[in-house]
């Protein structure tokens, strides 16, 4: 009868030390597989990083990080639909991550969806308001649905703030040549140049700026030195054949004033 007793509790026992050891087993696994992702993600070994955030996933449907690094995961493989319906049950999950709602905004610019993009890009900019690149993205989702006067605006604000942040005025620039406003976008350039004189760029812009404004000898000698520093450039045949023809102005206009 003592003997029968003891069987039992030891057998209560064991199951009992199954039944906890379960939980502690799956959080291990989670914790491997999130691990193991995390480390092929930095390898950008993206493809075989989804299947392990995936597998993770299976056992932790409540993990926002888990569907954070997946959607960037599928980002950059092209898979947008898949990425964005990741990131958006990351953001679910968690309000408050900054990185889940700009990584959210890029997949909808890239997708297209500027709009949607906006949402994104204005609540990360709540929670990292002197976040720069979030500032600059929002000012592109603008952009893209057509609101030049307030990328235009959110570009200046950058500018003010953050004033070695050299996209900002590479976008304003580039939206006020298309406004053909040539004198203001040749001002910017030039601060360009005082920034980064590594922007060669910046020479072609400035030449072309001066090439509308008629100024011919200013603008040769822009072209002549981006051609200088970039001979190899898309832009170079355009460039060289310009060159040419102001060549051609400067030279007859010469001759006319000598007469």
């Amino acid at each position: 009868m003592e003997s029968t007793q003891k069987v039992k509790e030891l057998s209560k026992n064991i199951s009992k030390s199954e039944y906890m050891s379960t939980p502690f087993k799956v959080q291990k696994q989670k914790t491997d597989l999130r691990n193991k992702a995390d480390i092929l993600k930095s390898k950008k070994s993206f493809k075989e990083a989804v299947g392990c955030y995936l597998n993770s996933v299976l056992l932790d449907r409540n993990n926002p990080d888990t569907y954070l690094n997946l959607g960037v995961c599928y980002k950059n493989l092209g898979k947008l639909k898949k990425a964005i319906t990741s990131l958006e049950k990351a953001a679910l999950l968690d309000k408050d991550n900054f990185e889940t709602f700009y990584e959210l905004g890029l997949c909808h610019l890239e997708d297209e969806t500027p709009c949607k993009a906006i949402k994104c890009f204005i609540h990360a900019v709540e929670l990292e308001p002197d976040n720069a690149d979030a500032i600059y993205q929002l000012g592109l989702a603008h952009e893209q649905c057509d609101e030049q006067d307030m990328a235009m605006m959110i570009y200046q604000k950058l500018i003010e703030n953050s004033p070695t942040y050299l996209n900002a005025y590479i976008r304003k620039s580039t939206l006020l040549v298309k406004m053909e406003l040539y004198n203001s976008a040749l001002e910017l350039y030039k601060q360009i140049l005082k920034i980064n004189p590594n922007y060669i760029q910046g020479y072609y812009d400035i030449a072309f700026c001066l090439d509308k404004l008629g100024k011919q000898r200013e603008a040769k000698r822009y072209y002549h030195k981006f051609l200088e520093y970039n001979p190899s450039d898309k832009n170079a045949n355009f460039v060289m054949h310009r060159m040419e023809k102001l060549r051609k102005i400067t030279t007859s206009t010469t001759k006319l004033s000598l007469v």
